[in-house]
């Protein structure tokens, strides 16, 4: 798979098989992936990959508080978009094509409810990457880097077999990841990506998001 082909093939993976991924194969995803540009070279990403009773104890503990009403401790403020704006409607279109697949009503809190919570979850997947950087490091600075590492892990996956989501539900709860995958509170919890084989069955997986014409978003100078 050629680097056009890994772009357009990408896609966002909502579930995946129960089949392991090996500690070597996603060593050699990071390693691949750290070649992504930062600012001077500052290299700033840490990741913490988890998988396994670890997961699974994420995951359980994750769900419990959730369901307990506790709101989300994100690290990173929570992107809010203007609601008259195109990136709104955008969002609101990508639920809407969701929902549709999944066969989830307007009204139907409780299926809504359990969409958020397969995010919670990382969507099943049998392994995580979750991000982070230093604390001394202002994150609105580096988000640009920690952009083109997560992309280049997404990319690099497709080469061997694998599907990815890059998600901030996986992070909303950063002192359950703190507890049980020991990251120390001198790092800030940034974004998770799930990985594994995608499981080609479940409905959202067949989901191809639109995308804009360049055209709409270039303004040419000084070109005939």
């Amino acid at each position: 798979m050629d680097i056009i082909e890994a772009i357009q093939k990408r896609k966002s993976v909502r579930d995946f098989t129960n089949d392991k991924i090996s500690k070597a194969t996603i060593r050699e995803i990071l390693d691949i992936a750290g070649r992504a540009p930062s600012a001077l070279n500052t290299q700033p990403w840490e990741f913490t990959v988890i998988t396994e009773e670890v997961l699974d104890s994420v995951r359980n503990d994750v769900i419990k508080i959730f369901r307990a009403g506790r709101k989300p401790l994100s690290s990173i403020s929570k992107i809010r978009w203007p609601l008259d704006s195109i990136y709104r409607n955008r969002q609101v279109g990508l639920a809407k094509q969701i929902y549709q697949l999944l066969d989830i009503k307007r009204e139907d809190n409780e299926k809504r409810v359990q969409w958020m919570e397969r995010g919670l979850r990382f969507f099943n997947a049998p392994a995580a990457v979750i991000i982070c950087i230093d604390q001394k490091i202002d994150h609105e600075r580096v988000l640009f880097d920690i952009g083109a590492v997560s992309q280049n892990i997404c990319l690099a996956s497709l080469h061997y077999g694998l599907g990815t989501c890059i998600e901030d539900q996986g992070v909303m709860y950063p002192e359950i990841l703190r507890q049980h995958c020991s990251i120390p509170d001198s790092k800030k919890i940034i974004v998770a990506i799930a990985i594994g084989i995608p499981n080609w069955d479940y409905p959202a997986n067949n989901l191809i998001t639109p995308r804009a014409s360049a055209d709409k978003h270039i303004t040419w100078c000084g070109f005939d």
